[in-house]
Order: structure tokens, then C-alpha cells, then sequence
């Protein structure tokens, strides 16, 4: 009887992580494959932005295009993806965006894409890869040259933020917090009173620089 008992106790366990799993596998899903780009729009277009090109769940440009950007806003979110970059390449994920002002970055934090080894931005730890752009700095050596795939993750739970780079946790900070503040007080955004404010907001990806850049598996899971 308590070997009955047991291996019932047993199988109740196994069920119920395994359908914590699939509860899990399933709470993630794709921001793009080939079958549909109904994801993202233009900031400045309505539809999917020409310039911008999908390969299955690949996204690619080459030179100065308008920034890709989610239909869809999001609060608190984990998102994932890999992302490759040419030579001398600047581009960012910015999120909780929102449409106060004529581009997205002055209200959405923006994680740095970035060939750190040949872009002028490299050389300042606060606007190098995997960096709060412009408020906070990510550890040296993580991000792989240009031309070399990278994995990022975005963490954003109510005001706490991670910042992940090739599986490296590189950045956490407290938006709203008096030391957030006071790095935004000395930074750029200080003249736009929305920066980072936002609670919930748009996904995009910054297109209008130049040079080229490649993303593929992004997708996004939402937090409770």
C-alpha cells in the first residue's frame, strides 16, 4: 500500500512539472517568421516598413530604414533574441515606447545594438553593446565581433530591468528609482520629461542608422 502510495505521489509530481513546462513552452511565441509580419508596423509607416527584409524568422537591413515597431504594447515582459551585426553597426531594442515625441528613443529605454571594436560608441562603456543607452554600463568582452551571431534577453518587471547578453546577466537597474533619476537628470533624455515613464509601451527595433544588422528567434513571453 505505500509503495502504491508513493509511486501515485511520484506520478503526480512528474504530471504537474510537465504540464508546468508545456504551460511555460507555450507562453512564449514568435514576434516574426515568414508566414506573418502582422507583429510590426513602421514608427513612421503603417505597415511593415520597406528596407527590412524576412527570411523565415530572420530580419535583416542594410542600410537606413525606419524603425521596426510592435502593433502590440507591453508592460511587464521577458523578451529573447540573437542578433547579428556588420562592421561599424549601431542599432537598439527599445521598449515601453510610446509616441509623444518624433522618435521613440525619447521615451523608451533602449538596449545597445553595437560593433563595439569599430563604432565610435564602443569606446564609452554607457553606450557600448548590452548597455541602458547612455544610463548604464555593461562589463567589457561579452558581445562577439561583428558578423557573429549574439543572444540577448530583456527582462522588464514592473520597475526592475535586466539587460542579458550572450548569457551573461550585464545590466540591472530600478527605472524611477532616485539613482535612475539622477542619471537621466545628467543625460540627454533630461529634455524629454516621458523618458522611460512609461509603464507600458511599444517594442521596436531601431532602423535609422546606418549599416547593416540581422535578427532571428524573437520572441516574447508576458509576466503576470
Amino acid at each position: 500500500m505505500k509503495a502504491t502510495l508513493a509511486l501515485a505521489a511520484a506520478w503526480l509530481i512528474t504530471t504537474a512539472y510537465a504540464d508546468t513546462n508545456k504551460a511555460d513552452v507555450r507562453s512564449w511565441r514568435p514576434l516574426l517568421d515568414d508566414k506573418s509580419v502582422s507583429a510590426w508596423r513602421g514608427w513612421s509607416s503603417a505597415g511593415f516598413p520597406e528596407g527590412w527584409h524576412v527570411v523565415g524568422d530572420t530580419v535583416s537591413k542594410e542600410g537606413t530604414v525606419d524603425d521596426l515597431v510592435t502593433r502590440q504594447e507591453f508592460g511587464d515582459f521577458e523578451l529573447e533574441l540573437e542578433w547579428k551585426i556588420g562592421k561599424g553597426g549601431n542599432s537598439g531594442v527599445l521598449y515601453r515606447g510610446t509616441r509623444e515625441y518624433d522618435h521613440i528613443y525619447w521615451t523608451a529605454p533602449e538596449y545597445q545594438l553595437l560593433d563595439d571594436a569599430n563604432h565610435p560608441d564602443g569606446r564609452n562603456p554607457l553606450t557600448a553593446a548590452g548597455s541602458d543607452y547612455a544610463l548604464y554600463a555593461p562589463p567589457g568582452g561579452v558581445v562577439k565581433p561583428f558578423g557573429e551571431w549574439n543572444e540577448t534577453r530583456i527582462v522588464v518587471k514592473g520597475a526592475h530591468v535586466e539587460h542579458w547578453l550572450n548569457g551573461r546577466k550585464v545590466v540591472t537597474y530600478e527605472l524611477w528609482s532616485p539613482d535612475w533619476k539622477a542619471r537621466v537628470a545628467k543625460s540627454k533624455f533630461a529634455a524629454y520629461k516621458d523618458y522611460g515613464l512609461a509603464k507600458k509601451g511599444y517594442i521596436s527595433i531601431q532602423g535609422d542608422h546606418t549599416g547593416s544588422l540581422e535578427l532571428r528567434h524573437i520572441r516574447i513571453r508576458e509576466l503576470p
